[in-house]
């Protein structure tokens, strides 16, 4: 286990290395110049070059590469062109919000797609598997913009029973979590359909095998075969899936962000891009994709104590 886990950070660390590279070079090879954008259209052409100067835009790509990379490896992702503030504590203010809400989601989206999703095998050709293939199929095509609208004007405009955008922070812990109920409850909707569909799958196949079969025959009933024997072995594809979402949920929840008011991650990220502030795209990417490799390198970890034979 100890060299399995070896191999996965030396992976993990050349996966960073390389995706800080390119994060670095699509953002710098995007055209226009900040400097300008910065300064406004009237701006003299000496007032330009001194500030790229001070912002180090006149140096050579490789060795601007080097010092940004140098800055990051002592966690110094710089300072916002727009904001004049480190970029690090924007980024971590922000993931206040997001981290919470994607795990939110991801955990309300597990809750509902694996009882779903087993009572769909369970009963596999049959009219609960069918009604259950047809929810999930509405689920994965329902907008989740258009239905976090419907939440909000059930939940908060007609019941009023929570807010309808907004955050308060977490000084108020039990007012934080309303306001994340309702985008969680948005994102997690159509997870939770494609983890069903996928759980459903997974334990169909499974159920085929032989080792089922004989676990039947030594007399353990259907679910019992079900819950102790094949959803074990159907978690791969699930935990997949799982890691899958949890990226996307954390990076891609900007329509939902901007539905609720809600000060994520994504939402810097795109403000970032129209106010060209590319350093604070760079290190809000960089945050996601280390994001999303750690939870691939934990995904790959979870394999290994699920199934046993994967260490070696």
């Amino acid at each position: 286990m100890l060299r399995y886990v070896t191999r996965r950070l030396i992976s993990l660390g050349l996966s960073l290395l390389v995706a800080s590279a390119l994060i670095f070079s699509v953002v710098e090879l995007v055209p226009g110049d900040p400097a300008s954008f910065m300064l406004g259209t009237g701006a003299q052409p000496e007032t330009v070059a001194a500030l790229r100067q001070q912002m180090g835009l006149d140096l050579p790509l490789p060795l601007r590469y080097l010092h940004w990379l140098g800055r990051v490896l002592t966690g110094d992702l710089g300072h916002s062109f727009t904001y004049k503030t480190p970029v690090a504590g924007m980024i971590l203010d922000r993931m206040q919000v997001s981290l919470p809400l994607a795990l939110l989601a991801l955990a309300l989206a597990a809750l509902i797609a694996l009882p779903i999703g087993m009572f769909a095998a369970a009963r596999r050709g049959r009219a609960g598997d069918t009604a259950v293939m047809a929810a999930t199929q509405v689920g994965i095509a329902l907008p989740n913009f258009w239905f976090a609208m419907l939440l909000v004007l059930l939940f908060a405009v007609r019941l009023r029973w929570l807010p309808a955008g907004g955050f308060p922070g977490w000084d108020h812990p039990a007012a934080a979590l309303k306001s994340l109920l309702l985008p969680a409850i948005a994102l997690a909707l159509p997870q939770a359909a494609i983890l069903a569909r996928v759980l459903r799958s997974a334990l169909v196949e499974t159920l085929g095998q032989d080792y089922i079969r004989t676990a039947r025959a030594k007399g353990l009933s259907a679910g019992q075969a079900l819950s102790r024997h094949a959803l074990r072995n159907a978690l791969i594809p699930v935990l997949t899936i799982l890691g899958m979402q949890f990226s996307f949920l954390l990076a891609g929840a900007i329509i939902i962000e901007n539905v609720f008011y809600l000060p994520g991650l994504g939402r810097l990220i795109f403000q970032a891009i129209t106010q060209r502030d590319l350093i604070v795209v760079q290190g809000a990417v960089l945050v996601l994709v280390a994001a999303v490799i750690l939870v691939t390198f934990l995904v790959d970890l979870s394999y290994a104590l699920v199934d046993p034979r994967l260490r070696r």
